[in-house]
């Protein structure tokens, strides 16, 4: 059985080994559920991620609150990027973003490296159409999307 986890290859002679990460495809840089972004579909520029843990807290008399550790809280994802058809990215990947949002339904949210960050839903997109061509058609559209984690 081969180990996919690295390859040996040879350099002019000179072993080269190539570990899994080197062989991955920038075309996808993330994917929920079915739809990945990447150049082919919607290409994002800015990602950041608020997670929060609950603290529950009780008044005391003549004295600072107690708190204690209730679990996890709220997981928040916002991925935002431009799309560019004559370039990166085509217009029909942000309707297909909204059909997914009518579901209601959690997708899995995973990274370029396989890694499963969780199950999202999909709570708000929003679209800037800039460089309106004839016809009302937008040469570039910023996006950005808000997903929360839920288990």
């Amino acid at each position: 059985m081969a180990d996919l986890t690295s390859t040996s290859l040879t350099d002019l002679g000179n072993p080269v080994t190539i570990s899994q990460r080197d062989l991955l495809s920038p075309a996808v840089l993330m994917s929920l559920g079915l739809f990945t972004f990447g150049m082919e579909q919607a290409a994002y520029d800015q990602l950041s991620r608020r997670i929060n843990w609950r603290h529950e807290q009780n008044d005391r008399f003549l004295a600072r609150p107690v708190s204690q550790f209730a679990g996890p809280g709220d997981d928040h994802v916002s991925i935002a990027g431009t799309i560019i058809p004559e370039v990166a990215g085509h217009y029909g990947a942000l309707t297909f973003l909204i059909e997914m949002g009518d579901t209601g339904d959690a997708f899995p949210l995973l990274d370029g490296l396989g890694t499963l960050w969780g199950f999202y839903r999909i709570d708000a997109i929003d679209q800037a159409h800039k460089v309106i061509m004839a016809g009302g058609i937008p040469r570039m559209v910023d996006f950005s999307l808000e997903l929360s984690r839920v288990e």
